[in-house]
């Protein structure tokens, strides 16, 4: 008989952290975390967050340690083991081939002139991600036309994700080789660990999580995601045949509603019925 084994991917902000407007159901943190400590689930942090970043939410918002990280939109991928963050080398020679051998700084240098885009800080770019705020108030659709249209001339096959820090109020574009987004960065980890479809989940809330939200892995998109996100993951899904594999957790469905990680379990139980059991003893334990 098969062991159950699970890769549970989630992105942070938002989804595992409750840094939003809403406020997360106080039982629902450690649940999660008991969860994670199941025999055979393995977490994977899937965000567009650095290495730094990632590790110091950890310690500040007293998350559980993960296995995998997929980082920087999708850019580094690292196995963790007792602490030691490993980078995953043979990701950065496959995402390489998109960019040509153009440069960070290159590809700067061909978007510079373009005055509706500034530059983040150095802290949020790395080899294979080059990020720009935008204003909300920007003709976003004719910025990202511009953009791909000078990114074409090169030779360069990016993609281009658009996603909005809600706190902030901030418009974000990140630039990333074509198959480095958060959703091929899951799909090498899976094949690479060799897990089965089935045995995937995805948990996000934002503007970049779409591609996975739309695509034929199963993914939850935590109740306090935006309406906009809420109404384009649906139109994606739909659009791409895969509506079945996306779940909109609400805060009618569980006691502990839907926001944050209490909408990842929601979503787990959703998809996933031979977790139920466990996740009700979690629930009387607590």
């Amino acid at each position: 008989m098969n062991e159950k084994r699970l890769l549970l991917c989630c992105d942070m902000d938002r989804t595992v952290i409750p840094n939003g407007r809403q406020i997360e159901h106080p039982a629902a943190h450690q649940r999660f975390k008991n969860f994670c400590s199941l025999p055979g689930v393995a977490l994977v942090y899937v965000t567009g967050r650095h290495q730094n970043l990632v590790r110091q939410a950890i310690q500040s918002y007293d998350l559980p340690e993960p296995d995998y990280a997929v980082t920087d939109v999708g850019t580094k991928i690292y196995h963790i083991v007792a602490g030691q963050w490993r980078a995953l080398n043979l990701w950065d020679q496959i995402i390489a081939v998109d960019w040509r051998g153009s440069s960070h700084e290159q590809l700067h240098r061909h978007l510079c002139s373009l005055t509706e885009l500034k530059l983040q800080e150095e802290s949020k770019q790395n080899t294979f991600k080059l990020s720009y705020y935008l204003s909300l108030q920007a003709d976003q659709e004719q910025v990202l036309s511009q953009v791909a249209e000078r990114l074409d001339r090169l030779g360069v096959a990016a993609s281009l994700i658009w996603s909005i820090d809600e706190p902030e109020q901030l418009g974000l574009l990140d630039i990333l080789p074509r198959n480095a987004t958060k959703l091929h960065g899951m799909q090498f980890l899976q094949q690479q660990l060799g897990y089965r479809h089935e045995e995937v989940l995805f948990a996000g809330d934002s503007g970049n999580d779409l591609p996975v939200l739309a695509s034929a892995i199963r993914s939850v998109l935590v109740a306090n995601a935006s309406d906009e996100v809420k109404r384009e993951a649906c139109r994606l899904a739909k659009q791409n045949g895969h509506e079945s594999a996306l779940y909109l957790a609400d805060e009618q469905s569980s006691p502990l509603g839907g926001h944050y990680t209490a909408g990842v379990l929601q979503g787990i139980g959703y998809f996933i019925p031979e977790y139920r059991d466990q996740l009700k003893q979690l629930e009387c334990a607590s």
